[in-house]
Parts: structure tokens; sequence; C-alpha cells
């Protein structure tokens, strides 16, 4: 499966930045876990995290450092509580049922109608169920 997708010239996105406190602990091994929209595996050191509506991901430990800054008086690296950085995204809320790459050979993503698709750079993806989408994300504000 190869993503053909790509928001960056797709009128229907917008860009959004995440608004969230999520619990994070490092994982000690390898493993995978299923989110709602599919597989995630990791490698030991990346980030299992947990969001303020329960949802369960993972994210490699290079991503998360630029993504994440710990809640003081916790240091990085520990587990514990990380405020999402207002790192733009491009987000398109999708009108049906889809499916993708997460990024190119990576775990497969299962989108159903009105979730939102994420694009975080160039092959690089995510989804995200409406719901939770609608709690923790918010359009970029414009100077």
């Amino acid at each position: 499966m190869q993503n053909t997708m790509d928001l960056t010239s797709d009128d229907s996105a917008s860009v959004f930045v995440k608004d969230e406190v999520v619990e994070v602990a490092f994982a000690t091994s390898d493993g995978e876990l299923t989110s709602r929209e599919g597989p995630n595996r990791y490698q030991a050191g990346d980030a299992l995290i947990t969001g303020s509506t329960g949802d369960r991901w993972s994210v490699s430990r290079d991503r998360f450092d630029l993504r994440y800054t710990p809640v003081a008086p916790l240091q990085p690296g520990r587990n514990g509580a990380y405020r999402a950085n207002p790192v733009p995204v491009l987000a398109r809320q999708m009108p049906e049922a889809f499916t993708l790459e997460r990024s190119a050979g990576g775990d497969v993503l299962h989108g159903l109608a009105q979730d939102w698709l994420l694009q975080y750079a160039p092959g690089d993806f995510g989804i995200i169920a409406n719901a939770r989408f609608q709690r923790v994300y918010r359009p970029l504000a414009k100077d």
C-alpha cells in the first residue's frame, strides 16, 4: 500500500494545532499497541501515550521530543505528564471510511466516515476520531 494523499494541495484541508496534556510512559522493550485506528508498533525508548480522552498511541522518541514538553516539575525523558507543543498540522475531515499507511512501509491505519486525516509532514500521517479532534485541536491563529 502506498499513500497517494497530500493535504498540502487540498483546498479542503486546514492548519490546526493540538492543545492537550497527555500521560506518557517510555517503552522498555519493543512492542505493539492497538489503537482505534490500527496497530502502533514501537521500539524501546519510544513514547507510549494516553491522551486526555483515553486514546492510546505510540510516537517514536525523536518525534516525541520535538512535539511534547514535560509539565513542570517533570524532567524530560521521565514518565508522566507532557503538553503537546503547538506544532501546525494539516487536517481534513473525511466524508467516508479510508485506509492509509502511517508512513512509507509503516502501520496501516483505518479511519471511519467523519474521522480526520492529519498530515504532519510529507508522507507522515495520522487519523483521529471526530469527537477527539473537536476536543483537542484548534485552528491555527493567523497573525
